[in-house]
């Protein structure tokens, strides 16, 4: 089969595509023919070097949609439209980068009645999966609430928008920005707020009591003043590291922790474990939606597989402002 493989870390053009043996299906496994998958910064990272040596050929790629080739244990038919993401995908096993990947049967989805092009699924998987397992699982949001999503523009947080909204809450959106606030809107947030670095005093002016919970996908750099935007038993989870290392220096547990201020992390790494199954993921909700116009839909570009390269260029400007897709 066909796959993009790193042996060496660089800029995109050390993603080289080449024939290789497609691996072997295990019996808590699944082989899926892929035909589009989304690009996330985590492959960025992987083909750059950033995430330790790389010291034999590698396949990137977290996430993918596709049908079913084989499964041993006869759960999945052969054909049946699935996606699947992380289950050590690009970390411990070959990644999505391929005409073919095997997968855990744990980490699959079952998208089987769905009617969207595959381009259109393959914006669904990472970016929706870890939206709701940090808003829904994590933060436990609600209808009615205010939530502020930092660092707006990333796929995931116009993902952010979309769900919330979608779940009935006020969204507060930021952006450096003032170019992105239409394309925010677009996606459903009620307020955007340009970000300075500091933001606080303005969220408090459009709720003084304080919001109902964020996620913060800009990290380490703004989590302390996003949480001085949150009231009393508000929850901040932290998802991202635009802003840099997943590192709080010096952290004063009274004076930089508002009093009853909830502060978590959500790794998409739980995502098909005892902790996390995907059994009643909204992905299949999304879709629906999506095909039918009553949700908007993340995709920004399209690419063929032999263009990776450029995906890989566009991804890393930030000028994307959705979700990019390569389709096979």
């Amino acid at each position: 089969m066909k796959a993009y493989v790193i042996e060496r870390a660089g800029g995109p053009e050390v993603l080289e595509l080449r024939d290789i043996p497609p691996a072997g299906v295990n019996a808590d496994e699944v082989r899926i023919r892929v035909h589009a998958f989304g690009l996330n910064r985590a492959e960025a990272y992987l083909r750059a070097g950033k995430m330790g040596e790389i010291s034999a050929p590698w396949v990137p790629g977290i996430e993918a949609v596709g049908e079913i080739m084989h499964d041993p244990s006869g759960t999945y038919r052969t054909g049946q439209r699935v996606a699947t993401a992380m289950g050590g995908m690009q970390f411990n096993r070959a990644g999505s980068y391929a005409e073919e990947v095997v997968v855990l049967r744990s980490n699959v989805v079952d998208l089987d009645g769905v009617s969207l092009p595959w381009e259109e699924l393959a914006t669904l998987p990472e970016a929706y999966l870890t939206v709701w397992g940090a808003l829904t699982k994590t933060l436990a949001i609600e209808k009615g609430q205010t939530l502020l999503v930092r660092g707006a523009t990333a796929s995931v947080g116009l993902a952010a928008i979309v769900y919330a909204k979608a779940l009935g809450l006020t969204v507060i959106a930021t952006t450096r920005s003032s170019q992105n606030t239409e394309r925010l809107r677009d996606m459903g947030a009620d307020h955007v707020v340009i970000d300075t670095g500091e933001i606080a005093e303005q969220v408090r002016a459009l709720v003084p009591a304080g919001i109902d919970a964020a996620l913060e996908i800009v990290g380490a750099a703004t989590v302390r003043d996003t949480i001085n935007a949150l009231k009393p038993f508000g929850s901040v989870c932290v998802i991202g590291l635009l802003g840099g290392p997943p590192v709080l220096e010096n952290v004063h547990l009274i004076q930089d922790l508002p009093g009853a201020v909830q502060l978590s992390f959500f790794p998409s790494g739980l995502f098909g474990t005892a902790s996390l199954p995907l059994s009643d993921t909204p992905l299949p909700w999304l879709a629906k939606g999506i095909a039918e116009g009553r949700i908007p839909s993340l995709l920004a570009r399209t690419f063929d597989f032999d263009s990776i390269a450029e995906a890989h260029r566009l991804m890393e400007s930030d000028r994307a402002l959705g979700k990019l897709v390569v389709k096979l």
